[in-house]
């Protein structure tokens, strides 16, 4: 069953699309705004979100009549979403007995941290030696954004400013295979990200500071490894919790 922390939504319309609406309690925020997206995108995302945010946690049941009763849609595009979401991670279905949030193990974890670390050195040294001025101002204004909010203590905002971050290293790096590779592993590495973000939140964003110093000094080689050890800490930080 899920956990305290629901969300509703209100179908426009024309039928094709999905408002997210908040309910007036204490809950994890959902994005709203998705009233352009196609309803089966917008009832995935409204998912995921649930599933990041923590409202429905590992192993946790999906019952699609619920989920739709709760989006006030049809079961069919909750069915479609949860299918979606099995490619991306984050969901299990099981035979005769539904679907689940997905278990991250610790070897699965592992070897999601052992693909990110040669993926994202990679990134960093392709950045150092490509970005402009503007992408490193931008790299920059999330560095100090991102210390500011764990030196005060707001978790809760450092997973999306983690995830922007990483785009402006991979936008900066001009790779688009390299790109699209991290584009399909960045939802679940958002999901382990939060599961662990309040033991690691100032000694992560140390670490970014560190790799865009390497950056703006276009130091190829340090900036590779700077990002290296990050997602290497990340992963002793991970497993040995």
């Amino acid at each position: 069953m899920a956990k305290e922390g629901r969300f509703i939504a209100a179908a426009a319309g024309d039928g094709q699309s999905l408002t997210l609406v908040q309910q007036p309690r204490e809950l994890p925020r959902i994005p709203l705004g998705l009233s352009h997206q196609p309803l089966r995108m917008a009832v995935k995302e409204a998912i995921r979100t649930a599933i990041l945010e923590g409202c429905y946690l590992p192993g946790d049941r999906l019952p699609e009549e619920e989920l739709a009763a709760e989006l006030d849609v049809s079961r069919n595009p909750v069915r479609e979403a949860l299918q979606s979401l099995t490619l991306d991670g984050f969901v299990e279905i099981m035979p005769r007995r539904g679907a689940r949030v997905a278990m991250v193990s610790a070897e699965r974890a592992f070897q999601l941290f052992e693909v990110r670390e040669s993926l994202e050195g990679l990134v960093a040294r392709l950045a150092a030696a490509r970005r402009s001025e503007e992408q490193l101002e931008r790299m920059r204004a999330y560095v100090r954004q991102g210390l500011d909010e764990a030196k005060a203590g707001r978790v809760e905002a450092l997973p999306a400013l983690n995830s922007r971050f990483h785009e402006v290293l991979v936008e900066a790096a001009g790779n688009l295979i390299l790109a699209e590779m991290l584009g399909r592993l960045s939802p679940v590495i958002a999901w382990v990200y939060s599961r662990r973000i309040a033991q690691r939140s100032r000694t992560s964003w140390s670490e970014h500071d560190e790799i865009v110093q390497a950056i703006a000094n276009r130091d190829e080689q340090r900036a590779f490894e700077r990002a290296c050890a990050h997602i290497a800490n990340a992963r002793a930080a991970y497993l040995s919790a």
